[in-house]
This record gives C-alpha cells, sequence and structure tokens, in this order.
C-alpha cells in the first residue's frame, strides 16, 4: 500500500500538538526504535512522538486516517515478532512516558493503569497491599500495553490464565481517532461480541490501547517451590501429563535442561541449588492453608519419584523460592548471552503431546548441525525453542531458519498446536502464520482489520 511519506508539515502539525521536546526526527531517533528484542528486522520510523494523553493519540491518529500516513504503537519494544517495528514508516507513537497507575480500587479488586506503566511497577505497586495482578511473563520491564496488545502470558498462566483473563476493561482508541471504552469493574458481560477479548492480542493492528482495567486476586498465604531433576529430558517431559493426570494443579509448571542452567548460572555469576542432572520440571504451589500445598506437594514430589525423578528439592523460603524464580526468568537473556544472534519458535501444543514435540524439536539439531536450546511452560504446552546463530554465515543462517521453522510448525500443526502461545505473529511470523491455519481464518483476520482499519493505517502489515 502506498502510504504518504512524513513532509515538514506533518512534523509541524505534530511539534504544535506535543510541543518540540517529544517529537524526533532522523538522526534524533534512537536506533533501539528501529527493532525490537529479537527480530533481525530493522526499519525506522520517519517521525518518533512521545504521548501523554488519550487526547493526544485520539488527535496524531486522526490526523494520520486522514492523510494516509502509517502509525505504529510502540511500548518498551521487549517484543519478539517485530510487532513495535515500524516497517512501513511513518509516525511511530511512544507510550512508555504514559505510565501513571491511576487508581487501586480494592472493593472491586481492580487496578487501573495507562499502558507504559511497566509490569514490574505494577508488582512494586502493589507489594504490601495484599493483592496481586496474576500474569507474570518473564520480561518484567514490558509495559502492561505491550503484554495486552500480544496476550502475554508468562509462568503462571497455568492456574490463572494469561493476560485475557486478567483485564476487566479498556479504553481504546480507533484508528479514525474515536474514542471508546469497553468492559469495566465488572466480572461478567453478556452484551454482544467481545470486542476486548478481540482487541487483546491484537498487537495494536486494531485500535491504541489508552487505560487499562487490571484484575487483582489476594495474596495467598502459602506458596512453595519444588526443583525436580531427572536423569534424561525424555523422562522430564513424559511426567508432565502423569502431573496433570493426577488432579495436581500447580501455579506454574516449567521445564528445562541441564545446558540452559549452566548458561544461566555463568550469566548470573552464581549457582542454582541443583546443576548436575540433564533435565528439570520446575513447580510452584500457592494456597491459604498449609495443609493445602502441602498436600499438593507432596503428592507432586512422589508422581515425580515414581516417574523417574532423581529427586524432589523442596523450596519453603521467601529467599530460595526468588533466587529459583528470578533465575528461571533470566533463562532467554542468558541464552542471547552465549551465542551472536538467535531466533524464536513459540509454540504451543496440547499438553499430552509436549513429549513429542521437543523430541523432534530437539533431532533437528544434527540433521541441520545447529545448536537448539528449550525451556518453557510445560503445564500449559507453551513450549521455547531457540536456534542459535553462533558463527554461522548470515546466508545459511536464513535459510536453516526457514527451514527448521517450517519443520516445526508443521509437527505443531500435525499434533493439534499453533505457532505462537504469547509472543505473537508480527511481522517475522506472519508468513508461517498464512501456512499453519485456514484460508477462512485469514480472510475472517482480514475482515476484523478491514472494519477497525479501513485505511490500514494503524501497524500495518502485521499479523495479517
Amino acid at each position: 500500500m502506498n502510504y504518504k511519506k512524513i513532509t515538514q508539515q506533518d512534523i509541524d502539525f505534530l511539534k504544535n500538538l506535543l510541543g518540540i521536546e517529544r517529537v524526533f526526527t532522523d538522526s534524533l531517533i534512537n536506533e533501539d526504535f528501529s527493532h525490537d528484542e529479537l527480530t533481525g528486522e530493522k526499519h525506522f520510523p520517519e517521525v518518533l512522538v512521545e504521548v501523554l494523553t488519550t487526547d493526544e493519540v485520539s488527535e496524531i491518529l486522526k490526523y494520520a486516517s486522514d492523510n494516509n500516513i502509517p502509525v505504529t504503537p510502540r511500548g518498551q519494544g521487549t517484543g519478539l515478532v517485530g510487532s513495535a517495528v515500524a516497517i512501513c514508516g511513518g509516525i511511530m507513537m511512544c507510550f512508555t512516558k504514559m505510565n501513571k497507575i491511576l487508581e487501586l480500587d480494592e472493593n472491586n479488586l481492580t487496578l487501573t493503569v495507562e499502558p507504559g506503566v511497566l509490569l514490574m511497577d505494577v508488582i512494586s505497586f502493589l507489594d504490601g497491599s495484599g493483592l496481586f495482578y496474576s500474569p507474570e511473563p518473564g520480561e518484567k520491564s514490558a509495559t502492561i500495553g505491550g503484554n495486552v496488545n500480544t496476550n502475554a502470558g508468562g509462568m503462571k498462566a497455568m492456574k490463572y490464565g494469561a493476560t485475557r483473563d486478567n483485564i476487566l476493561g479498556l479504553e481504546i482508541v480507533y484508528p479514525d481517532g474515536t474514542i471508546d471504552s469497553i468492559g469495566g469493574k465488572i466480572v461478567k458481560t453478556s452484551s454482544g461480541y467481545n470486542l476486548m477479548h478481540l482487541i487483546i492480542g491484537s498487537e495494536g493492528t486494531l485500535v491504541a490501547v489508552t487505560k487499562i482495567i487490571l484484575k487483582l486476586l489476594p495474596v495467598p498465604k502459602y506458596n512453595i517451590s519444588l526443583l525436580v531433576p531427572f536423569p534424561t529430558l525424555e523422562k522430564a517431559i513424559e511426567t508432565v501429563p502423569v502431573i496433570l493426570r493426577s488432579k495436581i494443579i500447580p501455579t506454574a509448571l516449567e521445564f528445562m535442561e541441564r545446558d540452559v542452567i549452566l548458561c544461566t548460572e555463568e550469566y548470573l555469576g552464581k549457582k542454582l541449588p541443583h546443576n548436575t542432572a540433564d533435565a528439570y520440571l520446575l513447580l510452584s504451589f500457592d494456597g491459604n492453608t498449609k495443609n493445602e500445598i502441602e498436600t499438593a506437594y507432596e503428592k507432586a514430589a512422589q508422581t515425580c519419584i515414581d516417574s523417574g525423578a532423581i529427586d524432589a528439592l523442596i523450596s519453603n523460603t521467601p529467599e530460595r523460592n526468588k533466587s529459583i524464580w528470578s533465575a528461571r526468568g533470566t533463562f532467554l537473556e542468558a541464552i542471547k548471552a552465549s551465542t551472536t544472534e538467535l531466533d524464536e519458535c513459540d509454540v504451543v501444543v496440547p499438553r499430552n503431546r509436549i513429549a513429542d514435540f521437543v523430541h523432534f524439536a530437539n533431532s533437528l539439531q544434527s540433521k541441520y548441525d545447529i545448536r537448539i536450546k528449550s525451556f518453557g511452560h510445560a503445564g500449559d504446552g507453551n513450549l521455547h525453542i531457540y536456534l542459535l546463530k553462533d558463527h554461522m554465515d548470515t546466508t545459511v543462517w536464513h535459510r536453516k531458519i526457514k527451514a527448521i521453522f517450517d519443520e516445526l510448525y508443521e509437527k505443531s500443526r500435525s499434533i493439534g498446536g499453533h505457532i505462537s502461545g504469547e509472543h505473537g505473529i508480527g511481522y517475522a511470523k506472519k508468513e508461517f502464520l498464512k501456512n499453519n491455519i485456514h484460508p477462512k481464518n485469514l480472510e475472517i483476520f482480514r475482515g476484523i482489520k478491514a472494519v477497525f482499519d479501513p485505511k490500514n493505517i494503524l501497524n500495518p502489515g502485521k499479523i495479517v
């Protein structure tokens, strides 16, 4: 699609609206704004603006719509698929300074925030309140707006759900500048189509989100974790469905391999509680009675031992729990530090097929002569498979990525999975999406985009 190129007139409009200190062009645009955390795609916007209010967002989108200028919403840029990269140029609208925590409503158990508030800020703000926001993706420096746009999941999604399950209301701005509110401080509704759930996970392609009402929960009184070493990855993965069939519901259930543990120890410069087994399951349990979680973790521990675990190490102090889970949260950074470049396959598969998929992924290492590292949310079937470039020739690297991703996504599709569990499609994975969903689904996706954004100015080139 042919978009209008930014002119001095457009820049003058933005400076008159926002002030010269919040409008950046040419060399004033930091290189960080040309890419996200992982994808190799680099595209600078023609102009970068920092927004502070919903009215500013509305005025910019109305102007862009009237003048056929593409607009890319941007948070912290921690995404992994190019969703916040301005591949069509135009205006990049940065929300990081729209970062106020607006209201804690303890009666309705809600926290209302602007989209630029960081997940770590929400966690810190609620500390000591007796309430918590349950989604906990590994990247705590991501914005809540970014979490909404990708329907971020994280390690507690097994018990508490992903972002979509923990948002009650949104203030939004449509691509033509119209401001609207959907949802609210209500726990259920049956009032037509659920536009809020459609918008959550749409990666900024349908609307700009300017206010978010988070659902809060009372903090459980007790929390215990289990670190369970296994002699092989196969034993660890094959134990996951056994745990699930035993009707135990952990708060989180993660899997990891020894080399990822060692990589993390080197990255952090400290030892973890155990590092000699080939593979591990990491489980956590929370609840309001000590007996409740003791019963759960004892049953889980015995299930793991019966399934071939070497041991089941109990972590029942806040300090040890924090040490283990903070280390788990740095896995991606540790893997990135061990290679020159990487790319990720973020699949989600039925939980009883996790072992099949991990076995298949590992078999591709020798087939393609490449290092592959994996870990993931075994409790909900969301697996993160990382391909490492090391010192491979760039042309060979891109050829191998394409071939391996084709095989991984075909395997996922064949066992009832999908190509992304929580990181989205963005620009980097859109061609793979086309090959892995029914053409009618793609037609509907494009129809939805056209209804919300008939001029295709909001984050064009993403998903569809």
